[in-house]
């Protein structure tokens, strides 16, 4: 089958909710094949402007995943389709997630209207992959009206998301000091909702209060008890009513171009890093004895000097 072809029968079959062609797009972007860029060129945008992506962030151990699945189970009784990036740490030799989503979304897998991906951080503190942005668009443009985006949980570092979703929640639970530290790493800042989940274990109260003085505004903050569904639809009221708030005002429009910009740097990142290993490796740096930065220097006045490509 020609190109051509191919892609037409890929992004009709992904337009009409096929998991295996979202599947399948996915992986041609992510893997970047010639035919990605065609593939995200030929999205339905109307359906891309009506979704909404919500980050879920937070340190191991708040029950991000159990939260994510309680929010999937409220949306698909609403009958709406939903799609869920699992952002999980990148093993050291094949840059794949190593945690599986069909490990951690068992609750869904036979949901044919729950689109699931696991995708890999790739060695990136921030905890987003540079793909992750297109896979949101991809499932946008497959029905799904709500992408869930829960992040590997690796404390201070994780703050990309907020910048990647329309609206970020933190969560945390009481008894671990995670109200210090998003404290210390300013992340309180930056999220739009703060969720106190495992809200049934002693310490919550006590967490309530101080982030609701934290944030001088206690509406930010509820709580939840994710296991038992608590609290959990009451949330869900609340990120779709701050969306209709963001979609009143121009900060949605903001929001969104902030996060195409954070995504052409990721790529720009990505592309460029096996070119400059190559390089590094085969063509600059051999028998060369010098400190990194100024190695550094040199591979990019080369770089600039020569007018080098960087090949996908």
């Amino acid at each position: 089958m020609q190109p051509a072809q191919l892609l037409e029968q890929l992004l009709e079959r992904l337009h009409r909710g096929d998991s295996r062609s979202v599947a399948r797009a996915i992986s041609l972007v992510e893997d970047q094949t010639e035919l990605g860029p065609a593939i995200m060129q030929g999205l339905d945008q109307q359906r891309l402007d009506t979704a909404l992506t919500v980050g879920i962030t937070g340190p191991p151990g708040a029950g991000k995943s159990t939260l994510t699945s309680a929010l999937v189970h409220h949306l698909r009784e609403q009958g709406l389709r939903v799609g869920i990036i699992a952002v999980d740490p990148s093993s050291s030799l094949t840059q794949g997630a190593l945690l599986g989503d069909r490990i951690r979304m068992m609750d869904h897998a036979l949901d044919r209207d729950v689109v699931v991906r696991s995708m890999a951080t790739r060695g990136r503190l921030g905890g987003v992959c540079a793909s992750a942005g297109a896979a949101m668009r991809i499932m946008a443009a497959s029905g799904c009206r709500i992408i869930l985006i829960e992040t590997v949980g690796i404390g201070q570092s994780e703050m990309d998301i907020a910048s990647l979703a329309d609206i970020t929640l933190l969560v945390l639970a009481p008894g671990f000091g995670d109200d210090i530290q998003a404290m210390k790493a300013g992340i309180l800042e930056v999220v739009d909702l703060l969720v106190i989940n495992k809200a049934d274990m002693p310490g919550s109260r006590k967490l309530l209060l101080d982030l609701g003085r934290e944030t001088a505004n206690s509406d930010r903050v509820l709580e939840t008890v994710a296991s038992e569904r608590q609290g959990t639809e009451t949330l869900l009221e609340r990120i779709l009513a701050f969306e209709t708030e963001l979609r009143q005002e121009e900060e949605f429009k903001q929001r969104r171009q902030r996060s195409l910009n954070k995504e052409t740097v990721d790529w720009s990142i990505e592309l460029i890093r096996a070119r400059l290993t190559d390089l590094v490796d085969n063509e600059f740096l051999t028998g060369l004895d010098q400190d990194p930065r100024a190695a550094a220097e040199q591979v990019l006045s080369d770089v600039l000097r020569n007018s080098l490509t960087f090949q996908r």
